[in-house]
């Protein structure tokens, strides 16, 4: 007969008597009691000293971690910064690689030898470099002596027009203003004879650099002919497992270097190519050459792109006055619009997964360690980064069970057996390190049966659990940590 036949009251009696009898058997397991209900004022707590030693130790790790990628990052700032004339033409070399290599490998597919694609390759690169070259370097020497004498000439007009105003809006003192224009002209009309010597001694500098555009070229050359000889040569130097890792790790970075410097290429070029266009619409000087200078700004993100519209508004301002400028910066404006909106999160996102917050410390950075050169190769160097963190993340889930190999993406085949390779192992590690998490409560009645069970993935937590037979309640060494998961179901009752 069930309790609800019987009434209200008995059913309540029956679930009662039930509380009490589990109550009763909970009692006798607790931790805290010998199985009689007496509760051992020490058999569930620990010395204060004993978390704080556990806390310590963990800080004390965690902090000597921190120190050794510290001194290791700082290592390797120093030897770059140390070596930087011979680092700085092979990260070059490899970026113009990344251009080339479609190139490349199209003739190689053509069964064209290597030494011959990767010179074809080099040849056009320095056809259409010095095209640009001989467009752009006799504007810039025609138009920049007289932009400078607009410059001047644009300020005596502005000089003019605060002499004859009786007062300025917003209380601006009048003379304060009158004498910084004066500065600004004297200096303008001082640089106006200097400014062409000024262009030839920048050529002059360029040409000192001769030396490293020679060794860019030969290692260009190089890693072009014997670029898929490379990884195999990885794979043998570092052997085993490692060499698999390394295959599937630089095939990555590769990849997105390369995606990055294509996808940048095409932002810049759409720049130009809409810049250039309006500024020549207006009539500004120099428009082809503005619009070069927008293509190679662009290669530095965020930043360069500015720096060339200011670029460009500044001397449409001298050349053609207030209202033209201001019709350049509209136009300029309308471009970022267009590249920040949708072409860098169509086109770059794909290549660098990489927040713009990343990518403008990474410019600040790199601009104030190694000026222009550091800015352009900031992004490029976050990217490879990013994609070595983002292996050793996809490695960590892996071996933790979150995914499996076919969950990830892999650039190599390689990289994919691999995976497949080290998940199997990993089942095999996590069923050793699961079968050292049990949770075994503590007896004082004898009982030697071992009530151990593995710990389930899905109710993680840790505490501290003390073994209460045979050792010394006040002994706080005695103390371990184990692994505690909850209720346990032992004979279709739950026991805590």
């Amino acid at each position: 007969m069930s309790s609800a036949e019987l009434g209200p009251a008995a059913g309540e009696d029956a679930v009662t008597d039930d509380a009490q009898a589990l109550a009763e058997k909970v009692q006798a397991t607790d931790a805290r009691t010998n199985g009689s209900g007496d509760v051992h004022e020490y058999a569930n707590r620990v010395d204060r000293s004993v978390i704080v030693n556990a806390w310590t130790k963990s800080a004390a790790q965690f902090s000597l971690r921190m120190l050794i990628i510290v001194v290791l990052l700082g290592a390797a700032f120093y030897l770059v910064g140390k070596f930087w004339a011979g680092v700085l033409p092979v990260i070059l070399a490899l970026i113009v690689c990344t251009v080339l290599s479609p190139i490349t490998n199209g003739l190689r597919r053509l069964k064209v030898p290597g030494g011959l694609a990767a010179l074809f390759s080099l040849l056009v690169f320095f056809a259409v470099l010095v095209f640009f070259v001989a467009i752009i370097l006799p504007d810039i020497l025609r138009n920049s002596r007289v932009l400078v004498i607009q410059a001047g000439q644009g300020i005596q007009g502005l000089q003019l027009w605060l002499q004859n105003q009786e007062s300025l809006p917003f209380d601006i003192d009048a003379e304060q203003v009158d004498s910084i224009v004066q500065d600004v002209a004297t200096w303008m009309q001082d640089r106006a004879g200097a400014i062409a010597g000024g262009i030839f001694s920048g050529i002059s500098t360029a040409t000192s650099m001769s030396i490293t555009l020679v060794v860019v070229v030969v290692l260009t050359f190089f890693f072009l002919k014997d670029g898929p000889k490379f990884l195999p040569w990885v794979r043998s130097a570092t052997g085993g497992r490692a060499g698999l890792h390394a295959t599937e790790l630089l095939t990555r970075a590769w990849d997105t270097l390369g995606g990055y410097i294509r996808a940048q290429a095409v932002v810049s070029l759409i720049d130009a190519l809409f810049i250039g266009i309006g500024i020549w619409i207006v009539g500004v000087p120099m428009a082809f050459t503005l619009a070069v200078i927008t293509f190679m700004a662009g290669f530095i993100p965020l930043v360069g792109a500015i720096v060339a519209g200011a670029l460009a508004v500044l001397i449409t301002l001298v050349s053609l006055g207030f209202t033209k400028a201001l019709i350049v910066l509209a136009i300029v404006l309308a471009v970022q619009q267009l590249e920040g909106n949708v072409l860098s999160p169509l086109l770059q996102s794909r290549a660098m997964k990489l927040h713009p917050v990343i990518v403008l410390v990474s410019v600040t950075v790199g601009g104030g360690l190694f000026g222009l050169v550091g800015a352009f190769l900031a992004v490029p160097v976050a990217a490879t980064v990013a994609v070595v963190f983002r292996y050793i993340q996809d490695m960590l889930r892996l071996h933790a069970g979150e995914v499996s190999a076919a969950d990830l993406s892999f650039a190599t085949d390689v990289g994919r057996a691999l995976a497949e390779a080290e998940e199997r192992e990993s089942d095999a590690e996590r069923t050793e390190l699961l079968s050292e998490h049990v949770w075994t409560p503590p007896t004082l009645d004898g009982d030697d049966e071992d009530r151990g069970e593995p710990a389930p993935r899905s109710r993680p937590g840790y505490t501290l659990v003390k073994q209460v037979r045979g050792i010394n309640l006040r002994t706080p060494k005695d103390w371990r940590i184990e692994n505690v998961f909850g209720s346990r179901k032992r004979g279709g009752d739950d026991v805590s």
